[in-house]
């Protein structure tokens, strides 16, 4: 038994005076005789990193008032298939199976739950990953022979070469502490389980509902058209709640243990020490240059612990694996080498989280190439001015394996250098520097994969779906209803999907209704990840609506006996192409259609309902690209660092909402700076986490926030008819590579550097403690 150890529960009736407020909004899913029968779900889990149950004793519990009853792993585990989070098309990639090894309960349960005896053996404890693979390490998982769970490495061209023969090579050697998602709403679900017909129906607070409406089937042995999950709107998700967690699975074998609504909701103090964490992760990379300034090379070796199992489905060697393929992909170089591993250890598993390995990719590029940028005597700017892909070297495939085709690095890099008044900004530093003040200014350029098609999941043997679909409807009233599969967690997807709907249609946005985030109304989908809500949920709806926009004129013009081609919409009404002047109303020609198709001719088929799906069949993603910079003031005395200024200039294609897709890059980017300024999970040496409260994890608060200027250089997606990209991790990417840089070229005149993220006062201060005299840069 593994780091996610034991766990048992109870289940208890909710007080009826509590059901009002608690049943809100959920009434049109489940009935409400079922609903006032609802019970808790709450989870008595380990206390030990490693662990295992020597025994436990439920009778005391089992007899508490209000309590359903108790379940433990004997009841919950044989009725769920086990997972198992190995990517198949990852070669060597192992995990050992992971049971639910849980049970269920809340309200007068969490009294109850103090009631279970329980007696733990603690076993060794691996706390991270130099322990994992340190000779005669205890080994978490009987039956493998180490606590390895992955190993991948690359090269292209002739690294050993080109190091040796380099002018100057740069080594570093990066740490990053793991973090949380933080969202404002922690996970939860309500899931109702009907004998009489032998349905589920589960309201889940999760980012793809058809990824669990397969899961909740494959692995509950539910005929899936009886499963029907519904994500509505939620506090954010991040990616954390892309994730399978066995707490949400065992809660629905509760329900259908019990065959009553059974309701999990984790607290905060609980989602610490149950949710899906990111980073972890050991990297050392280097570069080598040429006196002139050119890459000549780059390296990088990684390992990342990834907590006791594999992640289903979502697979938690993600992060290292686009750590390696995704380093140095703006710069134009031939030689690279580049390994990660991933290993168990006894934390929570790493899941996705917002930007997976990406931002390692760019905080690795940025600063050894800010450093080499030095060394050579050469402007941080300039030196990428000599080092970025051109234009004229696109399409091309990158040392790490990805293509470009779309992408702006100069175009971003000059919008960027006018945007923050780069030439003026260093003329203040240097100034501020001579007395005493310590500024930094910090560039991040970096590459996005986004909106993954199916060769990325497929060959994984993961049932995730990368397509998605659009069903339209022109009303009787000449308004339109709207179904997408996509779901929506505050991204304003759906707002973006109903102008897209709205525009192809000459119609305004308020006459479009958008629904979706549920498996049983709308096309298959995936939901939102990576960045894909308007790349492909929205080409979809254009492809939909188009379809629909010909069916409608097709119909005005048998109504006005008018040529279709003569034809157009715009403002709810059909107009002449020519003269702008209305032919018919979008309102006459939906009464019409439903109600008098009687004045038709015969033969005429009216299809006022119309559907679309889309994927990028051949393509494994599309590719964004941008880039940040970050102006911060660091305090020597106090090692307080002080955010003066942040800008970021993305080309995510096409801007179809400029508004959210701002405000999606301002978000991010707040996310990137806590990440590297305020956001840790600390652990003890035993893996016992430390912080578990709120009051303990720092996050970023506005206060501490600069202004954040963004701007966009549009370069269309050409596989599409809508040229969207994606957004949606673009900010914390960027964000992060340039705070890193710009901590370090504050730090530079005091011969101090720190590579230990979050950037703590502390840290801080030791860097400062452990600084050597500046050297001065070696001129070409």
């Amino acid at each position: 038994m593994a780091s996610q150890a034991a766990s048992t529960g109870i289940g208890a009736r909710i007080p009826r005076r509590e059901l009002k407020r608690l049943l809100a909004g959920h009434g049109r899913y489940i009935d409400d005789i079922r609903l006032s029968r609802m019970l808790h779900a709450y989870f008595v889990r380990s206390p030990h990193p490693h662990a295992k149950l020597v025994s436990i004793d439920v009778q005391r519990a089992s007899r508490a008032p209000g309590v359903a009853g108790v379940l433990t792993a004997v009841e919950i585990n044989p009725r769920c298939e086990p997972f198992v989070g190995v990517a198949l098309h990852r070669a060597g990639h192992r995990s050992a199976p992971q049971r639910l090894f849980a049970a269920d309960s809340r309200a007068e349960a969490e009294d109850a739950a103090e009631l279970i005896e329980i007696e733990w053996q603690p076993l060794p404890v691996v706390a991270d990953q130099f322990q994992a693979i340190a000779p005669g390490a205890p080994v978490i998982h009987h039956g493998m022979p180490d606590n390895l769970a992955f190993d991948f490495t690359m090269e292209q061209g002739e690294p050993a070469k080109a190091f040796a023969e380099a002018d100057v090579v740069i080594e570093e050697e990066l740490r990053f502490e793991r973090q949380m998602a933080m969202t404002l709403e922690p996970r939860g679900l309500i899931a109702d389980f009907n004998p009489s017909d032998g349905s589920l129906t589960v309201i889940h607070a999760h980012q793809s509902p058809f990824q669990m409406q397969e899961i909740f089937a494959s692995h509950l042995g539910i005929p899936e058209h009886k499963v029907r999950v519904v994500a509505p709107d939620i506090g954010g998700g991040f990616g954390l709640k892309l994730n399978v967690h066995c707490d949400e699975i065992a809660t629905v074998v509760a329900s259908v243990i019990f065959g009553r609504p059974v309701k999990f909701c984790v607290d905060r103090l609980e989602s610490f020490v149950s949710d899906a964490q990111a980073r972890d992760h050991r990297i050392k990379c280097r570069i080598g240059c040429k006196r002139t300034g050119e890459i000549t090379a780059m390296e990088i070796d990684d390992i990342g612990a990834v907590g006791a199992y594999g992640m289903p489905m979502r697979f938690n060697v993600a992060e290292g694996m686009m750590a390696v393929v995704m380093t140095g992909a703006p710069y134009l170089f031939d030689s690279y080498r580049a390994r990660t591993r991933s290993v168990y250890v006894n934390k929570n598993l790493i899941g996705m989280y917002r930007g997976v390995g990406m931002p390692f990719a760019c905080i690795v590029g940025e600063l050894l190439t800010d450093l080499a940028a030095h060394e050579l005597g050469i402007d941080t700017v300039e030196f990428k001015r000599r080092n970025y892909r051109p234009k004229s070297a696109l399409p091309c495939v990158t040392p790490g394996g990805q293509r470009l085709e779309t992408v702006s690095f100069h175009e971003c890099l000059e919008r960027l250098v006018e945007l923050m008044d780069y030439d003026k900004l260093r003329q203040e530093q240097r100034e501020l520097r001579g007395r005493g003040i310590h500024r930094g200014i910090g560039i991040g350029t970096f590459c996005e994969q986004t909106a993954y098609g199916p060769p990325y999941y497929g060959p994984s043997g993961a049932a995730i779906s990368t397509q998605d679909g659009c069903t339209l409807r022109l009303e009787p009233s000449g308004s339109v209803r709207c179904l997408t599969s996509l779901t929506d967690q505050g991204q304003g997807t759906l707002t973006a999907v109903a102008q897209i709907v709205a525009e192809t249609l000459g119609t305004s946005v308020d006459e479009v209704s958008v629904a979706g985030n549920d498996s049983a109304i709308s096309t298959y989908g995936g939901g939102a990840w990576a960045s894909r809500g308007t790349a492909i949920g929205g080409e979809a709806a254009l492809r939909a609506s188009t379809v629909l926009k010909e069916n409608i004129l097709s119909l005005a013009s048998a109504i006005t006996q008018t040529p279709s081609d003569e034809l157009s919409l715009a403002n709810g009404q059909v107009i002449n192409s020519k003269t702008g002047l209305s032919v018919i109303s979008l309102a006459e020609v939906g009464r019409i259609g439903y109600f008098r198709q009687d004045t038709l001719p015969k033969d005429f088929d009216v299809q006022l309902s119309v559907n679309a799906s889309f994927v990028a069949n051949d393509k494994p993603y599309y590719m964004a690209n941008g880039v940040q910079a970050s102006y911060v003031e660091v305090d020597a005395d106090t090692g307080f660092i002080r955010l003066l200024g942040q800008w970021a200039v993305d080309d995510c294609g096409r801007v179809v909402n400029p508004l959210l897709v701002d405000e999606q890059v301002r978000g991010g980017t707040v996310q990137g700076i806590g990440a590297v300024l305020f956001e840790e999970c600390i652990y003890s040496e035993d893996a016992n986490l430390l912080n578990g409260t709120m009051a303990d994890y720092l996050v970023p608060m506005a206060y501490e926030m600069p202004d954040i200027v963004v701007s966009h250089v549009e370069t269309p997606e050409t596989s599409t008819r809508l040229g969207a990209k994606g957004i949606g991790e673009a900010g914390l990417i960027g964000a992060m590579g340039a705070v890193w840089v710009a901590v370090n070229d504050a730090l530079r005149p005091l011969g101090a550097r720190i590579t230990h993220q979050p950037f703590t006062p502390e840290r801080v201060l030791d860097a400062l403690a452990r600084a050597k005299p500046a050297e001065p840069p070696v001129r070409p």
